[in-house]
């Protein structure tokens, strides 16, 4: 009786045996087995996934299915093995998408070649897993249970507002993001390469997760969500992934050499891709940099380091170089990339920089250390977890720059009031610079300086000499529309920051 009860330990404690790797077909199944623990089946008819099995436990929603855009409607699904990769190919008029599976490996490598737009005005790669097994996703972007409060987009769910649009994050820092449960977890893997052929640039982000009766995990790689640019279509899209663990996220760097090779269409394999160095001046110390490239085909970014970057696996073309500080655009180059090539550029800083009597906030192209800046990306402006909007008077020389608003809707908080103490050295005509980076119905400003109103808004506002007085002074800045709109859904504008000079 011990040796059987030794035995049955020690059988225990060996790993389960995996079928081996490879494409099997029954009827509308198409079942692909990394032969290490992930089996997904797809439906033949029209390329959805409708199982995932990840060593064992079933990672797919029962009732909706993992798919490109809303689903293909119908497509033709084939299937090639070789050199221990096996490729699944859906095909539409407009569609060709690929799952490609690695013998051993357990991650779902994922390739989209699009000739035109889908219907539905977007495409992305929804997973639609089973929230059951896979609860874990953005706190921010769980709206399962939650009333709705504006649209169908932001819920309201235990007194705090949730929104699959808080689950977003620029491009440039969205390489993985995932959801987990217990000893299983999804992956979506996005090398930097592979936003080449989304539009937005490198402060773009779109929609990683939403938690409802399902768990979704998204990969957007174009959509009309605040559209800054047109589509780059036809084209290929990726590589990317999905990858299966037992809970640790996997690295960001994907190693997709092996689809050189494999012949899928729009793909552009390395050897014919090129590189640009540069370097750069004139930027704010202190303030990140980053270098932006694009044409109608293609987009790349890079993070500049000590006045120089370098971008590889670039495709070859001639392409609009940026030169970001932070997320403002302060100088702008050409560049031509050949196949194996290195090319090069050099850029600096264009923008006016004036010297300031006094500044609020950093010229950076973005609210970032406002008020609620630090809350606008995961949560609605009306949420109680939010500091009071105001109106808002700032005083400068004392106030905090976080107690400046991000933002100013014309119906909640307008308008800001800025006091100010003037030397009379200080008065006379001077330059009111308002920098903002986003507006909605039209909302923009409009400026009051103690008894005079400027004729029309701007950027840079001319403040005639005779208006400013040594002593005390009134600043009030508006937001001024030809729109309505109430509450949050007023006109309003996003600051980025004020200076006088």
């Amino acid at each position: 009786m011990k040796m059987f009860l030794s035995l049955v330990k020690f059988l225990a404690c060996i790993p389960a045996a995996f079928a081996a790797f490879g494409v099997t077909t029954s009827g509308s199944n198409m079942v692909v087995d990394s032969g290490a623990g992930l089996v997904t089946t797809i439906n033949t008819s029209n390329g959805d996934i409708t199982s995932i099995l990840y060593n064992g436990v079933q990672l797919q929603d029962s009732s909706e299915f993992t798919q490109l855009s809303s689903g293909l409607g119908s497509a033709t699904v084939t299937s090639s093995v070789a050199n221990s990769i096996a490729v699944i190919k859906i095909t539409t008029s407009t569609i060709t998408h690929y799952y490609i599976v690695r013998s051993g490996t357990n991650t779902l490598y994922i390739g989209t070649y699009a000739s035109a737009e889908p219907s539905v005005g977007e495409l992305r790669l929804i997973a639609r897993l089973s929230r059951a097994t896979l609860p874990n996703g953005n706190v921010n972007s769980d709206v399962n249970g939650g009333t709705a409060i504006e649209g169908t987009d932001v819920y309201l769910v235990n007194g705090v507002t949730k929104s699959k649009f808080y689950s977003s994050i620029p491009f440039i820092r969205d390489q993985v993001h995932g959801v987990t449960g217990s000893g299983v977890a999804a992956y979506m893997i996005v090398p930097s390469v592979s936003y080449e052929s989304s539009s937005g640039g490198p402060f773009f982000r779109d929609i990683d997760n939403q938690g409802s009766a399902q768990q979704e995990l998204y990969w957007y790689m174009n959509s009309g969500h605040e559209q800054t640019e047109s589509y780059r279509v036809p084209n290929f899209f990726g590589p990317y992934a999905i990858a299966f663990t037992t809970g640790a996220a996997p690295s960001a760097s994907l190693d997709t050499s092996f689809m050189d090779s494999l012949g899928l269409q729009g793909y552009v394999a390395s050897s014919g891709r090129g590189t640009v160095t540069g370097s750069y001046s004139g930027t704010l110390s202190g303030v990140a940099v980053t270098i932006g490239f694009k044409n109608s085909v293609a987009q790349y970014w890079v993070a500049g380091s000590g006045g120089s970057f370098t971008r590889t696996l670039m495709k070859p073309g001639t392409y609009t170089v940026t030169l970001y500080q932070g997320e403002l655009e302060a100088g702008t180059g050409t560049v031509t990339v050949s196949a194996g090539g290195t090319s090069s550029v050099t850029l600096s800083n264009s923008l006016s920089v004036p010297s300031t009597i006094w500044s609020i906030g950093t010229v950076d192209g973005s609210p970032v250390g406002f008020l609620n800046a630090d809350k606008i990306q995961t949560m609605h402006p009306s949420d109680s977890r939010m500091s009071s909007w105001g109106p808002v008077t700032y005083t400068i020389g004392s106030s905090s720059v976080g107690s400046f608003p991000m933002a100013q809707f014309k119906d909640v908080n307008n308008p800001t009031t800025i006091k100010w103490t003037a030397s009379s050295s200080q008065i006379g005509a001077r330059t009111l610079r308002i920098r903002t980076t986003e507006a909605f119905a039209g909302g923009r400003p409009q400026i009051t300086v103690n008894s005079w109103t400027s004729s029309a808004p701007g950027n840079d506002y001319a403040i005639p000499s005779g208006t400013l007085v040594a002593g005390s002074n009134t600043i009030q800045i508006n937001t001024i529309s030809g729109s309505s709109g109430t509450v949050f859904l007023s006109p309003n504008f996003v600051y980025d920051s004020v200076e006088l000079f």
